[in-house]
């Protein structure tokens, strides 16, 4: 399975650090979100690709969201950051809960 997408002919892959800017619809009414985070997982193959997308919040509290690659409501992704270390694994599931730190 690759750990690579591609959007807009730009390449994305696991570990990377993305803002989503998401299409929101309320009533008749339609916004653009935002969303930032580390790229933990891209599953599917071809046209139906997702990548999992983990921040941050409040209170050690951590979000994900999962976006389908093709989808209409993605307005754009950019890249913030790339790993500072080459990515060994597929899925960085790992981050979701770090145990061997002593809070």
């Amino acid at each position: 399975m690759s750990i690579k997408f591609t959007f807009q002919d730009k390449e994305y892959s696991v570990g990377d650090t993305v803002k989503v800017n998401y299409k929101i619809k309320e009533k008749d009414k339609e916004r653009i979100q935002a969303f930032d985070g580390v790229i933990l997982s891209v599953t599917g193959l071809g046209e139906n690709k997702n990548f999992t997308v983990m921040k941050k919040a409040s209170d050690g509290v951590n979000v994900e969201r999962i976006f389908v690659v093709n989808s209409p409501w993605i307005d754009s992704i950019k890249k913030l950051r790339s790993p500072k270390t080459k990515i060994r694994r597929s899925k960085l599931y790992y981050l979701r809960d770090p145990k061997s730190r002593s809070v």
